[in-house]
């Protein structure tokens, strides 16, 4: 049997974390296994859709990294991939539930059932839910019903009595008691739409779907699943239910806790590979001793087994140290190109601009270890660009100098690169300490100011290596100006 799992996200947002985490975890089953990774859309919440959910969804994974064999976009053997497109098999098979004497016609409207449930919150009821009335319509009521064109809805018959037994890969045996399962639920509404419910059972099955894997939060619909595969005489799929991943307050994770939505994350300034080398790692293991895993070796390594029964808790300080190790993983020319747009965006540079392209591939090996995140470049890099607003002139002090004395180190440093320049670093850093050795200072009371007045800063990446690019006559400018600047203080 060859292995088929499917991702089926509602379009009524954008893709979140724990949604991913569940796709990725299907994708590494089904390619761990020779199998094929199937995306559905369940989009039958008419209010709640958009087509921009839909984009953000072919996008997200696009840029993730990882994809489907079989969906909407890219068609398959079991097409429609849409649920608002298969309406009619929907409404095929709850009229068999009903001629099966598994279903029946409600025709209670809106108005009976809320009177329903007002009278059960006031008797304090465990359970609201349907009265269960129109399961037990006479015959001839109901044929009237249906002549006179009353609309319905379809509704499945819960047994009144026992058990409902199922098995999850991961958890293991389930016992469920009939009376806790709600009771006899909608199935087809009347306006033709079916509930999350019908759909879900008649697509796993006609598409061949042959394990769920899904957050736990959906346990309790397993055994109302498992009724309606009895009913319908087909083998349920083998589930197994993921562990949630919560916040570090134990709380389901949820933009309390930060950024949840994907797009949030690639703003931000996130690698793909990092987001799913953490997300495949949330309540999973691989091997000791080991933190990063490319995509293909997190596949050849998957084994459900591997999988955690607790919860797994988003870290997003381990996220952001996955991030930065993933960054000095990518090539100087990779690494442009990446950051090329938060440059662009901060008005740092065009578009378009060979110059600046070398002058960010020159910079690149300087700044790639300060970088956490790729939106963190317009910050470090700015002084590359343009000069910026000089900062306080106690910024420029080294320690126990006032700044007549700070002005006079950088006429000592204007001297040594006037004279020496910047071709060859070492020997001009040699010639650096040399002078602050022949005038009684500490190399750092020449470097300080000399940092501050080319960078604005005094934390940099490396001061020699920027001033080279630079290039030596836009640094004796910005040294004149720093000069005159602390003589003038």
């Amino acid at each position: 049997m060859s292995v088929r799992v499917r991702y089926a996200p509602s379009p009524t947002g954008n893709q979140h974390i724990g949604g991913v985490r569940t796709a990725l975890i299907n994708y590494l089953f089904a390619k761990s296994q020779g199998g094929s990774f199937i995306l559905r859309l369940e989009d039958t919440d008419r209010t709640r859709y958009s087509e921009e959910y839909v984009q953000n969804l072919y996008d997200t994974f696009k840029w993730l990294g990882f994809y489907w064999d079989e969906g909407p976009d890219i068609g398959g053997p079991v097409g429609p991939y849409v649920q608002s497109e298969r309406l009619d098999l929907y409404k095929k098979y709850a009229e068999d539930l009903v001629r099966m004497g598994k279903a029946y016609y409600c025709f209670c409207d809106s108005e009976r059932l809320e009177k329903i449930r007002q009278e059960q919150i006031a008797a304090k009821k465990d359970e609201i839910g349907y009265d269960r009335h129109c399961r037990y319509l006479p015959k001839e009521e109901l044929e009237r019903n249906i002549a006179e064109g009353k609309p319905y809805v379809v509704r499945l018959k819960i047994p009144l009595e026992g058990v409902t037994v199922f098995h999850d890969r991961l958890l293991g045996t389930i016992e469920w008691k009939n009376e806790d399962i709600s009771p006899d639920p909608v199935l087809l509404k009347s306006d033709g739409f079916p509930t999350y419910h019908l759909a879900n059972v008649i697509d796993d099955h006609l598409m061949g779907i042959t394990h769920v894997m899904r957050a736990q939060e959906w346990i309790p619909s397993a055994p109302l699943h498992k009724i309606m595969y009895d009913a319908f005489g087909w083998e349920m799929p083998e589930l197994c239910h993921l562990p949630m991943v919560l916040g570090q307050d134990g709380h389901k994770l949820s933009k309390r806790h930060g950024a949840t939505a994907v797009n949030e994350f690639r703003k931000a300034g996130y690698l793909p590979q990092a987001l799913i080398n953490y997300i495949a790692l949330l309540g999973c293991s691989y091997e000791d001793g080991r933190d990063i895993y490319s995509l293909d070796e997190l596949v050849s390594l998957f084994k459900i087994e591997r999988l955690n029964k607790s919860p797994a808790v988003f870290d997003y300080q381990k996220l952001e140290w996955f991030n930065g190790q993933y960054i000095r993983q990518t090539s100087d020319s990779d690494l442009a190109a990446l950051v090329r747009p938060y440059l662009v965006d901060a008005g740092l540079r065009k578009a378009q601009d060979p110059d600046m392209d070398r002058l960010e591939l020159a910079a690149m090996p300087l700044v790639k270890e300060r970088l956490k995140f790729l939106s963190d470049a317009p910050v470090i890099m700015s002084y590359l660009y343009k000069r910026l607003e000089l900062p306080s002139v106690e910024t420029f002090l080294p320690k126990k100098a006032d700044a007549k004395e700070t002005a006079g180190f950088l006429e000592e440093s204007k001297k040594l690169l006037s004279e020496y320049g910047l071709d060859d670093i070492p020997a001009v850093e040699e010639k650096f300490r040399s002078r602050a050795a022949e005038i009684g200072r500490k190399l750092g009371d020449l470097l300080m100011p000399l940092r501050v007045a080319i960078t604005y800063t005094r934390v940099s990446p490396p001061l020699f290596e920027s001033m080279k690019i630079l290039g030596l006559k836009e640094c004796i400018e910005r040294i004149d100006e720093a000069i005159r600047y602390l003589r003038g203080y």
